[in-house]
């Protein structure tokens, strides 16, 4: 599989493409600058996901593209602004669409509030979320026949909890999965075993699913 994957770099970007890699796939890394490598083996290219055109140029050899950038502004644009190229590009193509999303919108228990909404949590990750919320909600309003799919991470996730590879998750729907201490935490490796798990065996079509321990 050939996969295109922006935010190589970034902290599950990187997971993604070593797990890829580990599988015998082929990476494409795009960034927006050479300032910060990726992950030996992945094929290195700049390019912007605001760009239609290199929208389009990488999507028509890819079998698949990742997503795995913030939700927030970057350089006076959001992820949500890049979502209808994006979708056009992959359509066009036939070429399957994964997004890295947060854990800050799923349901802290079903039928109970947001992560996001809980008095606790921290204002300063607030833009983060709902940039993230937002990009959900446009795939999920769109009348298109891309393949996406979107994965929320538990709420345990980044460079501040890295965590081993077990090669055993989880899976949960619009709320957080929490083991039996009642804690929500996924390793990076972990969480890209199960991303690419979907990516080899297709089974949320225009779905969010999130994955925990």
């Amino acid at each position: 599989m050939k996969v295109v994957l922006f935010g190589a770099n970034g902290y599950a970007g990187t997971a993604i493409s070593a797990e890829l890699l580990s599988r015998g796939h082929e990476v494409i890394g795009v960034t927006r600058s050479t300032d910060k490598p990726v992950l030996d083996g992945v094929s290195h290219v700049t390019g912007s996901l605001h760009d239609a055109d290199f929208l389009n140029e990488v999507a028509s050899t890819a079998n698949a593209i990742i997503v795995a950038i913030p939700g927030r502004p970057l350089d006076g644009v959001r992820l949500l602004d890049a979502i209808p190229a994006l979708l056009e590009a992959c359509g066009t193509h036939e070429v399957r669409l994964g997004i890295v999303g947060g854990a800050g919108s799923l349901h802290v228990v079903e039928g109970g509030p947001r992560l996001v909404d809980t008095p606790d949590f921290p204002e300063a990750f607030k833009a983060e979320v709902m940039g993230q919320v937002n990009v959900l909600e446009a795939l999920r309003e769109t009348t298109t026949t891309v393949d996406w799919f979107y994965v929320s991470p538990a709420a345990a996730f980044g460079a501040h909890a890295p965590g081993e590879r077990t090669g055993s998750y989880r899976l949960g729907g619009e709320a957080l999965v929490v083991d039996a201490g009642g804690e929500s935490r996924i390793s990076g490796a972990d969480f890209a075993v199960a991303f690419v798990d979907e990516l080899e065996t297709p089974n949320h079509h225009q779905r969010r699913f999130t994955v925990g321990y």
